[in-house]
Formats: structure tokens, sequence, C-alpha cells
């Protein structure tokens, strides 16, 4: 797995060897930023969450986010994540949180300009943590909250304020891209 774009293009990123968790692969990497350059108007901060090996978040600072604040619960995968930004040169750009997202949720105060969701597969709580995120002061006006999901889970086109911008599938993946109404 290489990151895809920016200063970092063609690094190969550090796996964990014995840990059951899904990088995103490089092609739904490449679509996931090829959407945000439509979308995006500022990559400034951004929060990813479940980040398991980093990658959306290290893929972010390579192609210039300032600082990405990244949240898993798994100590291997923040001792990963802390790896890869090291090897990439970007560790002076981010910080790790190794907590659970509910709990991280309850602490972080920045507004971040976009978002990355990719928890397991198997894990239901992703409809409700889009929603509490709606009402968290982590999203502003034109925050993109990018949920990357099984393609057999079926997102809902609104959650509170959050109204769906752009809707995609790769394989077993769902892209589900999200942004306040009002900004729409």
């Amino acid at each position: 797995m290489r990151v895809t774009g920016g200063s970092a293009k063609g690094q190969q990123l550090i796996l964990p060897r014995k840990f059951n968790i899904r990088p995103t692969t490089d092609r739904t990497r490449e679509a996931i930023f090829s959407i945000l350059a439509s979308l995006a108007n500022s990559w400034t901060r951004g929060l990813d969450l479940f980040a398991g090996t980093g990658a959306l978040g290290l893929e972010a600072l390579s192609r210039d986010m300032e600082w990405v604040d990244f949240v898993d619960q798994e100590p291997q995968c923040c001792a990963i994540i802390k790896q890869n930004l090291e090897k990439l040169g970007l560790a002076q750009n981010a910080r790790i949180h190794c907590c659970s997202v509910l709990k991280a949720l309850t602490f972080l105060e920045n507004e971040y300009d976009i978002v990355f969701m990719d928890p397991p597969y198997s894990d239901m709580s992703i409809k409700g943590l889009v929603a509490q995120l709606d009402s968290s002061k982590l999203i502003g006006d034109s925050t993109l909250i990018v949920v990357s999901h099984s393609s057999r889970v079926q997102m809902s086109d609104r959650y509170g304020s959050l109204h769906i911008t752009k809707k995609k599938r790769y394989g077993d993946t769902g892209l589900s891209v999200y942004r306040r109404e009002a900004y729409n």
C-alpha cells in the first residue's frame, strides 16, 4: 500500500503484521481525493477517525493538508500511524489520539475542514456517529465528512443538518460524503 499523491507519492506505508484491519485501498483513496478536489474549499485541518494505518490522513498530509488528528483505539494501530508519520517526515503536522472515537469526540475542540470516517465494516455505530458529528463543534458549515462503509450498508441521505453531497461505490466499499445543508 502506497501514498497515491502529493509530496510522499509512491512511498510504501507500514502495515500491521498480525492485526485484522482493512486499509483503504489505493484505488479508493485516489477516488476520495478526486472527489475532495472538486468539493473542498480548504485543506487546513483534518480528522481521521478509525484511522487504522493512518492511510487517509497521511494521504491528506502528503497533499498539503496542514494538520491531521488521528484517532484509533488500538495501540498497535497508533504505533503504526506514528511510524508512518515519521517515515514520511510528517510527524510535526499531526497528533495521534489512542482512544475510542466516542471518547475523542468528547475532548477534541477544533473545527475541521475534512473528517474521514473509515470504521470496520462490522461496526454498526457509524450512522449514530455521523449524527453525533452533526451536533458537535468539530463540524463547520463547509466541513466535508467522508464515510467509507460496506456497500451493503445503506447510509441515509441526511443526518440532522448534514446532507449527502456525493455517493459512490467501489467494489465492496461505499463512499458517502456529507456537508451541512445550509452550505449546499
